[in-house]
């Protein structure tokens, strides 16, 4: 579904991505793992096409992700980034209908799949005719979701869609959506910090640090089978949050 061949990106001096090799197949959820700085979200925008490999090569359905490409082949991905990205002169009901007014879809057909896709997220009908400043960071967020499905994207990629929600609010969304991403049957490539969400969410876990892949595997894979002191180090760090949950020890 979506690969990169030896990719790397520099910004400036400094390396987003260095010599990264991954395959990302149909179907399943595969979680970007890693701190800030670790090419996570580059890794995303080469994907897109929204910046261009200094080296190497990006391929989507088998076609090369490059200039001639790109926004052809990114109609076929749907993006959701922190906080919703929404425009916020733009009610919910357009912002979620935007590519698809764009593209010239009839008022029937773009209301029947409002309603379909607000069913699916669990988005309260009023909300579509509210602008975003009047809608909760969930429901925003809901919102931005249900623009990356308007067009039944192959890949839908997600960067760190969650951070911004206070626990509760994050909790119920990582429930709904990880129902969604089951019930729709789509591949899923969603970036994270956090182990614990990239445990509720993925099928596989790809590890970065420096814009390198570390390991790429299962949760019980890193837990189990540290690639390298790095992997031990990251997950140690975070183990208050990937521990199982139960009573303290007397």
């Amino acid at each position: 579904m979506l690969s990169l061949h030896g990719v790397s990106k520099r910004f400036g001096g400094t390396p987003a991505l260095r010599d990264v090799s991954l395959a990302v197949p149909a179907g399943g959820t595969t979680v970007l793992l890693g701190g800030s700085g670790s090419g996570k979200s580059t890794l995303l925008r080469l994907a897109l096409g929204l910046v261009l490999p200094d080296t190497g090569e990006v391929r989507f359905a088998g076609e090369r992700v490059e200039a001639a490409t790109a926004l052809r082949l990114r109609r076929r991905m749907g993006y959701v980034i922190q906080d919703g990205g929404l425009f916020p002169h733009l009610t919910a009901r357009e912002n979620a209908a935007l590519m698809a007014t764009h593209l010239g879809w009839a008022r029937p057909r773009i209301e029947a799949r409002l309603a379909e896709l607000a069913a699916l997220a669990q988005l309260p009908e009023d909300a579509l005719g509210r602008h975003p400043a009047q809608l909760s960071g969930g429901q925003r967020q809901r919102v931005a979701l249900l623009r990356a499905l308007f067009l039944d994207p192959d890949l839908l990629l997600l960067d760190e869609p969650l951070a911004a929600l206070d626990p509760l609010i994050r909790a119920d969304l990582q429930a709904d959506l990880r129902g969604i991403f089951r019930r729709l049957g789509k591949t899923v490539v969603l970036v994270t910090h956090d182990l614990a969400e990239a445990a509720w969410f993925a099928d596989r876990i790809v590890l970065l640090r420096d814009g390198a892949v570390v390991q790429d595997g299962t949760l019980a894979d890193l837990l189990e089978r540290p690639a390298d002191p790095f992997v031990t180090r990251f997950v140690t760090a975070q183990r208050g949050l990937a521990a199982p949950s139960g009573p303290a020890p007397a």
